[in-house]
């Protein structure tokens, strides 16, 4: 079974769910329009797995609220393993997201970062993405690679948000670069204060779905995880 979720202060909360009501009321409805696109890209190797389960309660409930947006549509991508590297179809359910994330373990192997960026110039090329997410905790790739691809994500205004799990100093160089070489952000988030990263998660929702603006309106609020993140976006 899931671990319980770590509930962020109602006060927070409360502004969130606030904002994301209004993004509801403003998003487009009509058939047809355009949507905002997301690629969430998760490490799943086995370094993840002690937390593992609480972070799969988070992403999934980042998934639902960001359904419930309208004109937002979320693609999986995960690697773990010697060579594994999966991406998801568009996907616009909740539930179907949720279905897909409980599909995934964690299994030994090394980083695939580069494959993850790359993926993600390849979708923006076929359809447009307006921002990614990677949620990891190491990096054992060339750095001058990660910089290259991020850069060119950069060149074509696909900002990657980078929210690292624990300390170490490699991963955190390494994805600092990244987000800054794509124009998004890097935030760090401790294991045992999930609904850091469940804030930020939501954050990024919003950024998809309606922008800049939607995410400086959700930093007005003062919500804490917007501010970090609008702070770092070039």
């Amino acid at each position: 079974m899931s671990k319980p979720r770590i509930p962020a202060s109602v006060s927070a909360r409360a502004e969130i769910d606030a904002f994301l009501a209004e993004v509801r009321r403003r998003a487009p409805a009509a058939a047809g329009a355009a949507r905002g696109r997301l690629v969430f890209a998760l490490d799943a190797t086995m370094s993840r797995q002690p937390t593992w389960d609480s972070a799969c309660v988070l992403q999934a409930e980042m998934f639902r609220e960001a359904a419930g947006i309208g004109g937002l549509e979320i693609q999986l991508v995960y690697f773990r393993g010697l060579s594994e590297c999966r991406a998801s179809g568009w996907i616009s359910a909740s539930a179907k997201l949720a279905e897909l994330m409980g599909r995934i373990d964690c299994r030994g192997g090394h980083t695939q970062i580069g494959k993850v960026l790359a993926h993600v110039r390849q979708e923006h090329m076929r359809g447009g993405v307006r921002a990614a997410v990677f949620v990891g905790d190491s990096m054992e790739e060339r750095l001058d690679d990660l910089c290259r691809t991020a850069g060119e994500l950069g060149l074509l205004g696909v900002p990657v948000f980078v929210f690292q799990e624990g300390h170490d100093p490699v991963a955190a160089h390494a994805f600092r670069e990244i987000a800054r070489l794509s124009g998004g952000a890097h935030c760090r988030f401790d294991a045992g204060a999930a609904h850091e990263l469940g804030a930020l998660l939501r954050a990024v929702a919003a950024y998809a779905a309606g922008g800049r603006a939607a995410l400086a309106a959700l930093a007005s609020r003062r919500m804490d995880a917007a501010r970090k993140l609008l702070a770092q976006l070039s």
